[in-house]
């Protein structure tokens, strides 16, 4: 759901749960006959970045969507249009809303799933001050589901999590309630791809995998997922498909950590590390770029990682290159920062007192998102140290500082003189002509190699 709770410590254990193990794989067992078609009529728990674009493919593929969050706020944006979408899925959403019976039906009460045949829970889980993982909204809806199932859905978790959460927070509270699962319900676990901002990556081209606590459970949720997606690949277990999505964060994590590491080193070395990556790209195998930036934000990299690494340490094991690279991109930021000031004491200013504008604050360009975006802690850090700091971002209007300050756009950035800008995201609206009358520019994205007076990290 879209509104967190407050972070509770003592909702997450101590010690990770074992890691369950997996089904052997197994030739697919011929589903038992259902009345209805699979994803026909779906509830989807959270309506969020993940769940709101879902809920969408959903009605294109002809089904009839409960949505259900617990924000009425989220739900009042959702209805007034203000929700971050692709174009396509903007125009999808005011289509649906405005039908006499409108296929996406949106409200707050959870005990409406019982009128579905599929529950989707779509619910973010975020990672606390420790970094450890915030389980509150996953458990809360999860419970909440489980309270409110009936024989014969089929429940499909698509949140992050540990290796093992479906079993705790599904299957084994639904046997508690005497639901045999695999009989009366189907639970699995097919873990969200979703790219905010990609129209070039959106559900209905982007294969999925699933894996149900039995191979009737896989069927089922593999039909369901199959409205949406053009591929489903069933793997033999719900574990297997939780691994498999914190694999996907974690290689991401570790490759950005050594783009950066690489881009450290080109400029030591007085090289062009965009024109480096560019050159072993290509290669036509062996090799996956990935480009350096200022750290990431987001809803995965900073905090999947965490949790595979929560569970690896409860079962006192180690895991150190996942373990550096997350240390690596927790220090990107302020190695901006330490960029800027030597900056500025190369032109005789010190950070103190020093004008600084931010373009572009969200964690990736064309996304109205700032969660966990490297601008927020690099903001933060300036401020600290005394600098006068702006920020523009035709996205964005406030952003809090980690420090619980409110930083206000800036009404005009051109009508001020700047010691020095950080382009921070790449916005479309960016204005290069007025960038290059800049003194200096710190590129942080390392893509704005035509400036006179360029830097990077």
């Amino acid at each position: 759901m879209s509104q967190l709770l407050p972070a509770a410590r003592s909702d997450v254990p101590a010690i990770a749960p074992a890691i369950a193990p997996a089904s052997p794989a197994a030739p697919p067992e011929p589903a038992a006959a259902v009345t209805t078609v699979p994803g026909a009529r779906t509830a989807v728990v959270g309506l969020g970045y993940v769940g709101l674009p879902t809920s969408l493919a959903l009605v294109g593929s002809g089904a009839r969507v409960i949505g259900v969050d617990i924000s009425p706020d989220r739900l009042d944006d959702i209805r007034a249009d203000r929700a971050d979408l692709l174009d396509d899925d903007r125009d999808r959403l005011r289509e649906t809303l405005r039908a006499a019976d409108p296929a996406l039906r949106l409200t707050t009460a959870i005990g409406e799933i019982a009128d579905a045949d599929t529950v989707l829970i779509c619910v973010p889980t975020p990672v606390d001050r420790h970094l450890a993982p915030d389980l509150t909204a996953l458990r809360a809806a999860c419970a909440a589901v489980v309270a409110h199932a009936r024989p014969g859905q089929t429940i499909v978790l698509t949140s992050t999590s540990y290796v093992g959460t479906t079993r705790d927070l599904l299957v084994a509270p639904l046997a508690a309630r005497g639901l045999r699962v695999g009989q009366e319900v189907w639970v699995a676990f097919a873990p969200e791809r979703v790219d905010p901002g990609n129209d070039r990556h959106r559900q209905e081209l982007t294969p999925r995998v699933v894996g149900g606590t039995t191979p009737d459970c896989t069927a089922r949720a593999a039909a369901a997922l199959a409205r949406i997606t053009p591929l489903v690949h069933r793997l033999s277990s719900p574990e297997a498909a939780e691994m498999t999505k914190l694999l996907e964060n974690t290689f991401r994590a570790v490759n950005i950590a050594l783009a950066n590491e690489f881009a450290d080193l080109c400029r030591d070395l007085h090289l062009d590390v965009t024109e480096v990556i560019d050159g072993a790209d290509t290669k036509p195998y062996g090799f996956m770029a990935f480009q350096p930036g200022p750290g990431v934000g987001g809803h995965c990299i900073p905090c999947d990682p965490h949790y595979l690494l929560w569970q690896v340490r409860g079962q006192r094991r180690e895991a150190p290159l996942i373990e550096t690279a997350m240390r690596g991109i927790a220090a990107r930021p302020r190695r901006v920062v330490d960029r800027i000031r030597e900056l500025l004491a190369g032109a005789g200013r010190p950070l103190l007192g020093a004008r600084v504008l931010i373009a572009g604050v969200t964690y990736k360009p064309g996304v109205a998102d700032v969660r966990e975006s490297p601008a927020l802690e690099i903001i933060g850090e300036l401020v600290r140290a005394g600098a006068e700091v702006g920020f523009v971002d035709d996205l964005v209007d406030t952003v809090r500082t980690p420090d619980g300050g409110t930083l206000h756009r800036v009404a005009d950035h051109t009508d001020r003189e700047w010691d020095l800008v950080v382009v921070h995201t790449g916005q479309s609206g960016l204005d290069e002509a007025w960038l290059r009358g800049q003194p200096m520019v710190l590129d942080a994205t390392y893509r704005l190699a035509g400036l006179p007076r360029r830097e990077v990290v």
